[in-house]
């Protein structure tokens, strides 16, 4: 009886002795990653800095010909700072970046868009200048504002045109189109009923999560995206970095 006693006590400290191993080789590896997290963040940091004032010289020619147009979504309840959307805009214009469509999924961005352009007075509206534009413009800036009910709105009205033309084919004899609805078909329907705005090369996501937050999907098949990170910390370097970084992406349509 004693020898049981004496083996079930040495179980238990033995089980002891290994949860506080096991829980301080845990804290270990948390302490590890913090540290490795909070390293990636200071050299982050410094390089955004170093880019900015000029040091990386990599950086201070961009082949921004490449950059057509660029999409910037922004979390709505960030898109309150109008002051920091302008700042974004205007280190925009710096560097050459001339079509960029704003997005949020309230319409904060919208709602500012008086605002925004009379701090930006080289800036246009993209129904002013021409709803295609892809071109670089040399003496304004094209803005497009656009939120996540303007795309509900646009695949209800293609949808709806859609069933219209196969009733109208049906009444006039010919059978129901039955067929899968195939993606030529909607971006048809789309450019009939107005809706089908350029194809962003670049979108840059400022928010608390990696998503493009409702952006219209079928304008975003082939492009970039890139997580920025919250609006109150946005850094020029990151910026130039993204931008750059894009322009030596080779990017396969297929066929």
């Amino acid at each position: 009886m004693d020898f049981i006693d004496v083996a079930h006590n040495l179980y238990h400290i033995i089980v002891a002795i290994a949860n506080l191993v096991l829980q301080l080789l845990w804290y270990f590896l948390q302490i590890i990653v913090s540290a490795w997290y909070c390293i990636l963040a200071v050299g982050n940091l410094l390089e955004s800095y170093f880019i900015a004032y000029g040091v990386l010289k990599k950086y201070k020619s961009l082949p921004i010909e490449k950059l057509r147009y660029l999409a910037i979504v922004i979390e709505s309840e960030d898109a309150y700072q109008t002051s920091k959307v302008v700042k974004l805009l205007q280190w925009l214009d710096s560097v050459g970046v001339k079509n960029v469509c704003l997005y949020d999924m309230n319409g904060v961005l919208k709602k500012s868009k008086l605002a925004i352009f009379q701090e930006m007075k080289n800036a246009k509206s993209i129904e002013e200048v021409n709803e295609a534009v892809i071109h670089h413009v040399p003496d304004h800036m094209t803005l497009e504002f656009v939120s996540y009910v303007d795309g509900k709105e646009a695949v209800a009205k293609a949808a709806n045109l859609i069933f219209v033309e196969n009733s109208k084919r049906h009444d006039i004899g010919g059978e129901r189109d039955c067929q899968i609805l195939l993606e030529p078909h909607l971006d048809q329907a789309l450019q009939i009923v107005g809706c089908k705005g350029p194809e962003p090369d670049l979108l840059l996501v400022y928010g608390p999560v990696r998503s493009h937050l409702g952006f219209p999907a079928w304008r975003i098949r082939y492009t970039e995206i890139v997580h920025m990170g919250s609006l109150n910390f946005m850094r020029h370097g990151s910026l130039i970095k993204a931008i750059y970084n894009f322009t030596k992406v080779h990017q396969n349509y297929g066929t």
